[in-house]
């Protein structure tokens, strides 16, 4: 028994940590980069796709054969070409067979590979897959010298660098990765338009990108929609090799017997699973963000057919739909970043027109190849061709040979000046062969073959030959995926619109007229129509409850509640309790503790103005808008002093220009209402100076039409007095005492 004595330590090389992490990474980062998330811009496919379909040609799984399992091509693919899971491998594959995913499926599968609702494939021992004709012209000319090979990783296979085929695989399936430090993002395109685009660039390489988007409308995905960016935006885009695209579902209006409508959307944005769209759309509902959204439902089967119902048929469709765009994947962004590698394997960001320019260069690389290959051939098969006609000229002295010699090769070459792959190929005739007929097929071959190798030669010595034959072989393609074909007919509209409206909530809901009452413990109710407010059935409260507030409103308003401690809350009006019963406790709504009280309720205008003022005689006018809260805990806007509370909450007329102020000491103020700061918060100006106690009432008016106030009792009747001149002072000043008749409590009217 050998024993080895070599110490593991000496092969340690002593070296720095960041340095050796540094170069380490850089090689992952590289392979990453090259050989397993970005594209090759020549045929467009990463390497686990271009080795699936390598490895299903080699299986003869052709458009015209039958299918094989998948887990026969997964096993081959893993065991000969690419040395990673199997999962990552049939994913791969599944993709490619996927018509909602690719634009020109590669594969063709048979069995259950999933569906755009989002439900995963069966197993691969389930599903069956072959080549689809897409597949077929991307490989096209592999084995006529096209491309170069490689070996696999083991060294025991052969496989191609890349696919030669005249498909612009690239652009017209896109490709979708993340490597490290750069990612590709490249949505699909409408092929008979890049290979419209091609032949351009193919006359002119000098056609710069307005040229080249003249053919390319913009991306073509499988699953249809309308991209709605500007021609400027996608030019933009395309010139750039950055940017993305705004994509909305494709819908349509539906009438319905008695009026009613509905929508029925019949494509939806790439990428965008169906399942999880409705799931969408129903939460919208579920949760009430979208009052104007009754119902959605998915009618499809083959073709996608999503119903969309509004709340009622007097909702706009428009309204609608820009608040589904805006709330759901209705609408969403693909992005572009046309990162490739070029034909150096160099990751570089291009533009559409550099990308294309590059593709037709790779295909004049192919073309010259594929001819020399060809004309190699030619070459081959007319120097076995000259031995057969020398054996048909020379035949009996050749049966003689063969005959006599025991070995009748050297002598043949010697005497009939073969090449020994002409006298073996002769040696190997068979009798049958020995016709007459035959050796006029022989001599007809001869002719075509040398034609065809003339026509060959003035290819290869011809730029303009070249160009005329890369436009024809384009041409043919683009007959076969054209407009007017059921796989080559555009998808996908490209129809400029505008982003979709922020629409406000009142916008949303059906106006109606309600009934809004708060009693004096707190319960709150709105109920349908402008009922009397001096009904008893209106007011109808709990024992030992009564009214407090009640008003008209519109369920489209906002409504403001002033709390004694200086919190507004806002409430909607829509989302207020029915009018059924006493309502629900307002405190329910928002977060008001229960020892604060509500001071005033009363319905929002946002060009309003209000005069806020605590118990000290300290207030300022507030902007409505300022105070509106979308959350239950509302907002501060007064902050009285300590001891001090929120006391008097009214709105200012647009032609009010003055305040009147009075004191529980029963002297009356008027002054400018210039006079009184506007603010969104704070404690603001003193009002009203009190050597005793403090404000009783406030409120603003037009001094041109002078001060009113109620009479005594129930009788409704109000009093005024034209001349406030002897009230009149500056803001600050004590007052006198008001003027006769003004009510004993000190009040200029109930509040709201």
């Amino acid at each position: 028994m050998v024993t080895d004595t070599t110490d593991p330590f000496d092969a340690i090389v002593d070296a720095p940590f960041d340095s050796a992490l540094s170069e380490r990474y850089l090689v992952y980062a590289l392979s990453t980069i090259t050989a397993r998330s970005l594209p090759d811009l020549r045929d467009g496919l990463k390497p686990v796709h271009r080795r699936l379909l390598w490895a299903m040609r080699l299986l003869k799984l052709d458009p015209a054969s039958g299918y094989k399992k998948c887990a026969r091509v997964v096993g081959d693919v893993i065991g000969k070409y690419h040395p990673h899971g199997d999962a990552s491998v049939y994913d791969a594959m599944v993709r490619l067979a996927q018509d909602f995913s690719l634009r020109y499926p590669l594969v063709d599968g048979q069995g259950n590979f999933g569906n755009i609702d989002g439900d995963n494939p069966a197993a691969y021992r389930y599903t069956e897959a072959r080549l689809t004709q897409v597949a077929i012209d991307l490989m096209a000319g592999l084995d006529e010298n096209a491309v170069d090979f490689r070996a696999t990783y083991n060294n025991e296979e052969e496989e191609p660098e890349l696919f030669p085929g005249l498909f612009p695989n690239l652009l017209a399936n896109g490709a979708a990765g993340i490597a490290v430090g750069m990612a590709t993002s490249i949505p699909p395109h409408n092929a008979a338009e890049l290979l419209d685009a091609a032949m351009l660039l193919v006359d002119d390489r000098a056609a710069n990108d307005a040229q080249v988007l003249a053919h390319v409308k913009g991306p073509d995905f499988p699953t249809g929609g309308i991209v709605v960016d500007s021609p400027a935006a996608i030019a933009e885009a395309y010139a750039t090799g950055r940017g993305s695209f705004r994509i909305r579902a494709r819908w349509g209006f539906e009438r319905e017997k008695g009026g009613g409508w509905k929508i029925v959307v019949t494509q939806i944005p790439y990428g965008v699973t169906k399942g999880k769209l409705i799931a969408e759309i129903a939460g919208l509902i579920e949760d009430k963000k979208l009052p104007i959204l009754g119902d959605v439902r998915d009618e499809s089967d083959a073709d996608i057919r999503i119903v969309i119902e509004p709340r009622s048929r007097t909702v706009d469709a428009g309204i609608l739909m820009d608040s589904l765009f805006r709330l759901t994947e209705l609408e969403s962004r693909f992005s572009l970043n046309l990162n490739v590698l070029d034909a150096q394997r160099t990751p570089r960001v291009l533009s559409l027109r550099e990308t294309l320019a590059q593709w037709v260069d790779h295909q004049f690389v192919v073309l010259k190849r594929r001819s020399e290959h060809r004309l190699q051939r030619i070459a081959d098969r007319l120097e076995l061709l000259g031995g057969y006609l020398i054996a048909y000229l020379n035949l009996d002295r050749v049966i003689e040979i063969i005959r006599t010699e025991d070995e009748p090769k050297p002598v043949m070459m010697a005497e009939f000046d073969l090449s020994d792959r002409q006298a073996e190929a002769i040696l190997n005739m068979r009798l049958r062969s020995l016709r007459r007929l035959e050796e006029m097929a022989l001599v007809k071959e001869r002719d075509q073959l040398s034609k065809e190798a003339g026509e060959l030669e003035q290819l290869l010595a011809s730029e303009t030959r070249q160009k005329a034959r890369l436009k024809r072989d384009m041409k043919r393609l683009r007959d076969r995926y054209g407009p007017d074909t059921v796989l080559g007919k555009r998808r996908t509209l490209v129809e400029e619109a505008a982003p979709a409206r922020e629409i406000p909530l009142e916008a949303m809901i059906e106006r109606e007229p309600i009934t809004v009452v708060l009693s004096q413990r707190g319960w709150i109710r709105a109920m349908r129509g402008h009922l009397d407010l001096g009904s008893a059935e209106t007011l109808k409260f709990k024992e030992g409850d009564g009214p407090a507030f009640a008003f008209h409103a519109q369920t489209t308003d906002k409504l403001l509640l002033a709390a004694e401690n200086g919190r507004f809350f806002t409430l909607a009006s829509d989302k207020l309790p029915g009018g059924r019963g006493f309502g629900e406790p307002v405190r329910a709504l928002i977060d008001l503790d229960g020892s604060v009280g509500v001071l005033s309720l009363l319905a929002a205008r946002r060009d309003a103005r209000l005069l806020v003022v605590a118990s000290d005689g300290r207030g300022f006018v507030v902007p409505v808008a300022d105070v509106l809260a979308e959350t239950r805990k509302g907002k501060t806007v007064v902050t009285p002093r300590n001891g001090q509370k929120l006391k008097i909450v009214r709105p200012v007329g647009v032609d009010h220009d003055y305040v009147a102020a009075i004191g529980d000491n029963r002297k009356l103020l008027v002054f400018p209402l210039a006079e009184l700061a506007e603010m969104s918060r704070g404690q603001g100006m003193q009002l009203q100076r009190y050597r005793d106690g403090g404000l009783s009432d406030a409120i603003t008016f037009a001094l041109a039409r002078g001060l009113s106030w109620p009479m005594g009792g129930d009788s409704g009747r109000m009093r005024s007095e034209a001349d406030m001149g002897p009230w009149r002072a500056a803001r600050g000043a004590a007052g006198r005492m008001p003027p006769t008749g003004f009510p004993r409590d000190n009040r200029f009217a109930k509040l709201n």
